[in-house]
């Protein structure tokens, strides 16, 4: 049986690249003792495979089976060591870690003055580039040498290690907090989605205040910002605080402009700071401003500057085709919006495994949204089961729970009655299960059970009259969670108006922005 997607040696051989291959087969054919070793034909055999087949290796008598684990863990390991290696690996952090490395030997050999000199320099480097966690650990190698090489200036200079230790311990600690905060609050929203009710959000506002760390803000630097930022960020996403949202993202993509030299330092978080930029503009709709920040990511991005490794390349095909397909559920503009999805689905097998299940499923939800506005009901019914029978999808219970809503809604536009009674009760079991059926849910339910009983001539006014129940929770604090995820009122409109739900949602936003001119 296949474990191509479940052993870590076979996924890692096959995200290497030609160059990579090269400069291990290069970094191993050294010593000529490699040239025939189990490890290497090992290697050579998974290079060439399509898929990760153990009694294919056993029968090639490449490696016998009682050695095969410990083969398979040194060939990973040389692989890894010789990534070190690679140029395209080196980064600042790992240089001033070679630093440290090499400081650490001379100290052993007794030489402390060339091991202070270069702790300096790396320590200088450290600072300036934000990584204050490896600051701290050169400046107490620092404190353990000064004890050791005793000069007249080691008392002024013991004042001077001891008052950055204790600063950059100081800053460390804040980082970590807030770092911890953020990363718990990313955490619930990957869970279950947005709050659904005044328990929950009690629950938020406490969770945060309590663990909010004090501190002066004129003492915080880049990296303190930057999860400062991210804290308020993912606090205000999960309050549906959109306004904040905007504000805190934005404050993080102009912290990349005031430090700009953190941009190919640190892309991860960049690219991160623009995306959420982004999808706070998508809530609130500002079309233009979406239109205007996402050129400039683009732009960023496409510059020759701009680091281009493997998880840079993932998070920017996610993050910029994302925002790509929420830039015509802005206005409606699902016909050109489904002429994109070809290409984003082709390209997203190349970065299925790097994204997992999570991004993925997220794609397919827009592509069913997508296809639903344009009027492809089975396109869309497609991409929902794709989510629906994903048994190993763990986290997003929102998604889940709508993909599973607008799946009724779909059916019931493709005249596929013959099924809906047991869509509906497993719909509504699903719901009760996760504890996620609140009055829109439970209104747009109960309406479609009942559209058996409705007469052809009557259906009209049983759109509007659930239309108009439904508006009652467009501006309330928790129901209005629905309406992020399927914009069902805009699609009874369409029914009423007997017009496509693209037009609807178009003239929704020439009303609001005020350009009906």
């Amino acid at each position: 049986m296949s474990k191509d997607q479940k052993d870590n040696l076979f996924v890692l051989v096959k995200s290497l690249t030609k160059s990579e291959k090269r400069q291990f087969k290069l970094y191993v054919g050294r010593l000529d003792v490699n040239q025939d070793s189990k490890f290497l034909n090992l290697f050579n055999f998974l290079d060439k495979s399509k898929a990760y087949d153990e009694a294919a290796i056993l029968n090639r008598d490449i490696v016998k089976k009682q050695q095969l684990a410990n083969v398979k863990a040194h060939l990973y390991k040389q692989i890894l060591i010789s990534l070190k290696l690679n140029p395209s690996h080196q980064n600042i952090r790992s240089q001033i870690r070679e630093q440290l490395d090499f400081a650490s030997i001379l100290y052993h050999k007794g030489l402390y003055k060339q091991s202070l000199k270069i702790l300096d320099k790396a320590k200088e480097v450290a600072i300036q580039n934000e990584e204050k966690n490896l600051a701290y650990e050169l400046v107490e190698l620092e404190k353990i040498i000064e004890s050791q090489y005793i000069t007249r200036k080691i008392s002024k200079r013991a004042d001077e290690l001891t008052t950055q230790a204790k600063e950059l311990s100081a800053l460390n600690l804040i980082s970590s907090k807030l770092s911890n905060l953020s990363l718990q609050l990313y955490g619930i929203i990957l869970k279950s989605g947005y709050i659904k009710n005044e328990v929950e959000s009690n629950e938020i506002k406490t969770y945060f205040s309590d663990r909010f760390p004090e501190f002066d803000f004129k003492d915080l630097g880049f990296r303190e910002k930057l999860w400062l930022y991210n804290a308020y960020l993912w606090y205000s996403f999960l309050l549906q605080d959109f306004k904040n949202c905007y504000r805190y993202a934005l404050k993080w993509v102009n912290l990349y402009q005031e430090y700009e030299h953190m941009i190919t330092v640190n892309p991860v978080f960049f690219l991160k700071g623009n995306n959420y930029l982004l999808e706070a503009l998508f809530f609130i709709g500002n079309k233009q401003k979406f239109q205007d920040n996402l050129l400039k990511f683009q732009e960023v991005i496409s510059e020759k500057t701009f680091p281009n490794d493997d998880n840079v390349q993932a998070l920017t095909f996610l993050y910029l085709n994302l925002n790509s397909i929420n830039l015509y559920f802005i206005d409606g503009s699902f016909q050109e919006g489904v002429k994109i999805i070809p290409k984003i689905e082709s390209e997203l097998d190349v970065f299925k495994d790097r994204l997992g299940d999570h991004h993925v499923m997220i794609f397919y939800y827009k592509f069913a949204n997508m296809h639903f506005g344009h009027g492809n009901i089975k396109a869309c019914i497609f991409y929902l089961d794709k989510i629906i029978s994903n048994k190993s999808l763990l986290i997003r219970e929102d998604l889940q729970c709508f993909a599973r809503v607008l799946n009724l809604v779909a059916h019931y536009e493709a005249g596929l009655d013959h099924n809906i009674e047991a869509l509906l009760k497993s719909t509504y079991k699903f719901l009760l299960k996760i504890n996620d059926l609140y009055e829109v849910q439970k209104e747009l339910i109960k309406f479609l059970r009942s559209l058996q009983d409705i007469y052809p001539q009557d259906l009209k006014q049983a759109f509007i009259t659930l239309r108009d129940t439904l508006r009652k929770y467009e501006d309330h604090p928790f129901e209005r969670r629905a309406f992020l995820y399927l914009d069902v009122i805009s699609w009874l409109e369409s029914k009423i108006q007997n017009v496509p739900i693209g037009e609807v949602i178009r003239q929704k936003y020439l009303e609001k922005n005020n350009l009906n001119s």
